[in-house]
């Protein structure tokens, strides 16, 4: 890949045939993913750094992005996972006080193709109509390429996405003086504020590999386990599915977020589908049943969990999203877990859906007495 000018042309292509024109920013060359749209208007850093878009060209709907540039404190992983990047414009000269460098020069830096100046109202319509789908950004010749660009688009698929993020070596040990509780977080991809959270609640936190059994748990001897957030269809992880029953059997408290939430429900019995195109942004209101609030919470999935398919005796539908009716939080009865659809880290509220996090660490502290 080459480097970015500022008239170089770039073509998004969709897997039904329809193109648009724009601009190219960051690297040049092609790239084909899964296209999806992000209604957030602020979080694009914490977009492009978030595992979960592994495999995915994300369409940002809020029409300037890179207005506070980019800095290092707001990362969610090492790198950017995303496949490609979409944005009405961005700004060429960011304001804030903890600026680094632009947009434009963080995608260059990760090798990541974008583009803009295209029509993204026009674009997010026909996701939500049509469904997600896959599409290619480029910068080379669509009048010579697409025939064969179509044919890469139409076999496009994200293979083994939890493999790809996870962190590959055990052990990663987190901790400060005076700590309490030890959390064992399952790496399925990530995000780096569940981490700054645990460690604001006074937990030490190893992080552990995706495919971590529950042998390796017992050596840790935590206090808690975190199911974490990735990316991908949750019902592919059939032998991670494995692995989370046996930790349910080991008895200690389990607090799953996002892909966390779908895998411990497909543990449970339950079953997952695949939204039309799912929920991405700071903006899904969900309701928590027990405490009758509404929480305005920050969300990035593609699949969820069938409330029908977590039997009675199992589990308790404990939230709901309030567009879309889907499950957004489960508590099951005949272990110490819980989960979560959306992500209580992200600070929507900002600090709304905290609880969730200081309901598992008193958890630990209580230990199986707190386990109902």
């Amino acid at each position: 890949m080459s480097y970015y000018k500022r008239d170089k042309r770039a073509w998004l292509v969709l897997s039904d045939g329809t193109v648009f024109e724009g601009y190219n920013f960051g690297c040049e060359g092609t790239t084909i993913g899964e296209i999806v749209f992000n209604t957030g208007m602020t979080g694009y850093q914490e977009v492009l750094t978030d595992p979960s878009y592994f495999g995915q060209i994300v369409l940002q709907t809020y029409p300037l992005i890179g207005n506070y540039g980019i800095n290092m404190d707001d990362m969610e992983s090492e790198r950017s996972w995303v496949n490609g990047y979409i944005t009405k414009e961005w700004c060429e000269e960011p304001s804030n006080f903890r600026n680094t460098k632009t947009i434009n020069e963080f995608m260059i830096e990760q090798d990541k193709i974008g583009i803009w100046d295209v029509d993204t109202r026009a674009i997010t319509r026909i996701i939500r109509e049509h469904g997600t789908m896959n599409a290619a950004i480029t910068t080379e010749d669509i009048d010579t390429t697409k025939e064969a660009l179509m044919e890469q688009i139409r076999d496009f698929k994200v293979v083994q996405p939890v493999q790809a993020v996870t962190r590959k070596n055990k052990g990663w040990y987190y901790s400060q003086d005076n700590r309490a509780n030890h959390v064992a977080l399952i790496d399925y991809g990530f995000k780096h504020n569940i981490l700054r959270m645990l460690l604001r609640l006074g937990c030490n936190v190893t992080v552990m590999p995706a495919n971590t059994t529950v042998d390796e748990i017992r050596m840790l001897n935590p206090d808690g386990i975190m199911l974490s957030n990735g990316p991908g269809d949750p019902a592919e992880n059939v032998q991670i599915i494995e692995n989370i029953k046996d930790f349910i059997a080991y008895g200690k408290p389990i607090f799953g977020i996002c892909l966390g939430h779908q895998l411990m429900a497909l543990a449970m019995g339950g079953e997952t589908i695949k939204l039309k195109y799912g929920h991405r942004g700071m903006n899904q209101p969900v309701k928590d049943v027990a405490r009758d609030r509404v929480f305005i919470t920050s969300q990035n999935h593609g699949y969820a969990v069938v409330p029908e398919s977590i039997k009675e005796d199992i589990g308790t539908i404990t939230h709901f999203n309030l567009n879309d009716g889907t499950c957004e939080g489960i508590e099951y009865k005949n272990c110490c877990a819980y989960t979560v659809q959306f992500h209580p880290e992200a600070s929507a509220g900002p600090n709304d859906t905290g609880y969730l996090f200081e309901k598992f660490t008193n958890l630990m502290e209580r230990g199986q007495l707190g386990c109902l």
